[in-house]
């Protein structure tokens, strides 16, 4: 017997009677609507940046005495890095972003910090990734709850022996994902994208990453339509190729001072033609203003001690042409201007 057939007056609600209502819709409209769930994802690197994610740096960040083990390059000041957090928070929001801000237990992995690492956002909520090195295992939890309480659904979690870090992931058009692989995103990360993506019809197409590149994010920044900015050392040919084929005008850089050390091309997109990019970095700032790309500069270099900066702490949530981002009416906790 179906369900339609044992449904009617004679039922109780909870079997169909008076008082049930059917669910209209899918979970992608659900998502779209911002009811439900909070409006989330993106198909694109340069929309107007809607809505982010940043955490709260835990006390164990701060408590990091060799800096080597924990995969940073110098020991942080913890009171300078929350400080830098808030100035952070407080440029996105100058800029109409969202933000919500997570605050991890003080024993949380100290690169729980590192947002941008631990999830991609799809049109149809995150994929929670799976990092690739011991010292950040775990981090996935925390960040699992701060999209929960941001109202981000998760669609899926990296598992098994598989690695995928959220940086290694870049839309380069609508219907296509870049996905670097190395050391931090294997074979398994990609099937695992390739497998939620396809079911959202999206293409993902791997890219080998050049020696001792750490990330894809950061080695390449979409700043505009078909125009973005590289790290010419970290290119590959198959990188350069997948440019090529969609026309991109390449802005490219190479390994100074600034994109090596003070992690220059390590900005967020906040819309075409617009980006926040760390401070003291003058000549990074002003080959991006000749190129017609508008900035703006916040100080993170307690972020780039811990070996990241802008890109890798921002998680990026949601990203539109032209509605701004509201929270859901229940299920999760919205955009919250003053949250921090």
């Amino acid at each position: 017997m179906d369900t339609a057939s044992r449904t009617g007056p004679d039922h109780p609600s909870t079997l169909g009677g008076p008082g049930w209502t059917a669910r209209p819709g899918s979970h992608a409209a659900e998502v779209a609507a911002g009811r439900t769930w909070a409006r989330c994802g993106y198909r694109s690197e340069t929309d107007p940046l809607r809505s982010v994610l940043l955490a709260r740096p835990p006390d164990s960040t701060g408590a990091v005495t060799d800096a080597r083990a924990q995969l940073m390059t110098h020991r942080v000041d913890l009171g300078r890095l929350r400080a830098q957090t808030d100035a952070v928070a407080e440029a996105f929001r100058a800029e109409g972003v969202a933000v919500h801000v997570a605050h991890p237990p003080p024993d949380a992995p100290p690169n729980v910090i590192f947002l941008r690492d631990l999830f991609l956002v799809t049109p149809e909520g995150a994929v929670l990734g799976r990092t690739a090195s011991a010292q950040r295992a775990g981090e996935e939890r925390h960040a699992a709850l701060a999209l929960a309480q941001a109202g981000v659904p998760i669609v899926h979690t990296v598992r098994g022996t598989a690695s995928f870090e959220g940086a290694d992931a870049l839309w380069i058009d609508s219907e296509t994902v870049l996905v670097s692989t190395g050391f931090r995103t294997d074979a398994a990360g990609v099937a695992a994208l390739r497998h939620v993506l396809g079911e959202q019809g999206v293409t993902v197409l791997p890219i080998p990453l050049g020696p001792g590149v750490q990330h894809l994010l950061g080695s390449l920044v979409p700043v505009g339509p078909r125009q973005a900015v590289l790290h010419s050392a970290a290119a590959t040919d198959e990188l350069r190729a997948a440019l090529r084929a969609r026309d991109y005008e390449l802005i490219e850089f190479e390994p100074d001072d600034e994109v090596v050390h003070a992690r220059s091309l390590n900005f967020v997109t906040l819309a075409p033609g617009r980006v926040l990019m760390p401070d003291g970095c003058p000549r990074t700032r002003r080959r991006l203003e000749k190129a017609g790309i508008r900035t703006r500069v916040v100080d993170v270099g307690e972020y780039v001690r811990a070996a990241g900066a802008l890109g890798c702490l921002t998680g990026v949530l949601h990203r539109s042409p032209d509605t701004p981002s509201v929270g859901p009416s229940h299920g999760g906790r919205a955009a919250n201007p003053s949250d921090r």
